[in-house]
């Protein structure tokens, strides 16, 4: 048995990533966030292959966060699941190399289509 995949979900509502937890961790291994700085000490400390990043969170915002992203990893997918995402926000965040845009409420099956597009087939 290989190494899973791991993928980082960031948002500030608990719902969210609880429910993108359990789409996701029977075929990744996955960590959570509860804001861009909290995500930001994750990719510092694992190996992260794909992140899922809302853009509305307080602090510091969906962009803010992919800025610093870009900083440590200017390679890694990510993948912007919101419901406030605004014309400039997704223009910034696709300067900034953002794979997909994903409206909440969010479809499961195209999570788990685009995220298997991303990375190819989970590793098991």
């Amino acid at each position: 048995m290989g190494t899973r995949w791991s993928i980082l979900i960031v948002d500030n509502e608990l719902g969210v990533r609880e429910s993108l937890r359990m789409l996701l961790k029977s075929h990744y291994e996955i960590h959570t966030a509860s804001d861009g700085k909290e995500a930001l000490n994750v990719l510092k400390e694992r190996k992260i292959h794909l992140i899922t990043l809302d853009l509305n969170m307080p602090k510091f915002s969906g962009i803010e966060t992919l800025r610093e992203i870009r900083k440590l990893d200017r390679q890694i997918p990510v993948v912007i699941i919101t419901g406030y995402g605004s014309r400039q926000e997704e223009s910034d965040a696709r300067h900034y190399g953002v794979r997909d845009f994903i409206a909440k409420p969010f479809n499961t099956s195209r999570i788990i289509a685009v995220i298997d597009e991303i990375l190819g087939e989970p590793v098991e």
